[in-house]
């Protein structure tokens, strides 16, 4: 509710309530009200009480917060809620986000920040910075997140009834060109596989693994040998292999609980499996104490289990001394995806193998393969059915040839 006094020098002060902040005390926003020259008092009483629910109505759409700085409550939202409800690694990507967000927003209050100046933001991450490895553009998944960094901790603030609009929800990330990502051709594949020999065991194992499977690189590396069923060639996920700086190398659920599943594999998968698992148990009983057993399929040279960026580097510098580009790791899963879419499978079908919670996310990723899938299947009708085509022309060239010798018996 809104009041209002009147100050010594004639101009008025409007007050409204804004409910309770994070720190639990009562906020208040104000207002000035400067009376134009001439005015009598009850046109000025009149014109006070307007402006007053003006005020509030003003408040209400969005401006009902403290005079709290974007960085301090954002610290407030990262302590309060995201550490306690998110993943350690999604915990971890929250804190990398802020090296670009604060700088930028973070000296700003909170109930100042506008759409326009979130998408400002948003457009000069896609134009002006730079990935700090390797100096290129950043991707538009990066501004994404970035952007839902921002969101997460507006939509606290109207949770806590500090705002109530969440600006962000009229902010667009553009889409740039070559954003689809480029995924390693057959005539690759034939590359890495006819070269794999003379690689390591266990990467020989990781790479026909990850094309075989899908399966990402976390649930890759939290495989362990009780997973493996060699009865029956199949293979079931049951969690992941993390890491965080704080944390190092742990162990987490799987991303949804529909990413738990088994999937089925070929004989020639299998038996690699088993000569993996013969060197490996070679390895532990030669290094005996040394050995850590964590039942692991990937690990280091001590049994403990493989850090994540290993296959990542090793994939890059594999790439590079069998002259083929280097299309990052995550795109094996990607090449699987669109296997299993050139052979004809439906989108369930497909999302059910690569562990997707809903079909709508795979829908999303691969709609260009299922629409190019499909005008494949056009084709392939349209050659399946071709001898009704080819008969028709027979007979249309039949047709025609009696039609001319009939004409030619007329005219004899």
């Amino acid at each position: 509710m809104a009041t209002f006094r009147k100050r010594k020098n004639g101009s008025y002060e409007i007050k409204v309530s804004c409910g309770y902040g994070v720190d639990g005390r009562q906020h208040n926003q104000y207002k000035s009200y400067y009376p134009e020259p001439g005015m009598t008092p009850k046109q000025i009483e009149k014109e006070v009480n307007r402006q007053a629910i003006l005020f509030e109505e003003e408040c209400k759409r969005g401006q009902i917060t403290s005079a709290i700085k974007f960085e301090t409550f954002a610290e407030q939202w990262l302590e309060e809620y995201a550490k306690v409800n998110l993943r350690a690694t999604s915990y971890s990507k929250m804190i990398q986000v802020t090296k670009r967000i604060y700088p930028a927003l973070g000296h700003k209050r909170l109930d100042k920040i506008t759409s326009r100046d979130i998408q400002k933001f948003i457009i000069g991450l896609l134009v002006d910075e730079k990935n700090l490895n390797n100096g290129k553009p950043l991707s538009r998944k990066t501004a994404v997140h970035h952007l839902n960094f921002i969101s997460d901790v507006f939509s606290y603030a109207v949770r806590m009834g500090m705002l109530s609009d969440n600006p962000c929800r009229r902010v667009v990330v553009p889409k740039t060109e070559g954003t689809e990502k480029e995924i390693y051709t057959l005539d690759e594949v034939k590359k890495l596989f006819s070269n794999l020999s003379n690689e390591p065991l266990n990467y020989q194992m990781y790479l026909t693994l990850a094309i075989y499977s899908g399966f990402r690189r976390s649930e890759m590396l939290g495989l362990e040998w009780k997973d493996i069923d060699f009865d029956y060639n199949t293979i079931k996920i049951r969690r992941t292999s993390q890491y965080t700086a704080e944390k190092g190398i742990y162990t987490d659920t799987t991303k949804t609980k529909k990413s738990q599943r088994i999937s089925k594999f070929p004989e020639t998968v299998m038996e690699l499996l088993k000569s993996f698992q013969q060197e490996q148990s070679k390895e532990a009983e030669r290094l005996g104490s040394k050995w850590e057993d964590h039942d692991r399929l990937f690990t280091k040279w001590n049994g403990a289990p493989m850090h994540p960026q290993t296959p990542y580097k090793w994939l890059r510098d594999y790439c590079d001394r069998i002259d083929i580009p280097f299309r990052g790791l995550h795109t094996l899963r990607h090449l699987h995806a669109s296997l299993l879419i050139y052979e004809g499978m439906d989108v369930v079908a497909v999302s059910a193998d690569m562990g997707h919670s809903v079909v709508g996310t795979t829908l999303n990723l691969y709609s260009h393969m299922f629409q190019e899938a499909r005008a494949r299947n056009c084709e392939a009708i349209t050659n399946a059915l071709r001898f009704t085509n080819e008969a028709a022309t027979e007979e249309n060239k039949s047709t025609a040839a009696e039609a001319t010798s009939s004409d030619e018996d007329e005219d004899e």
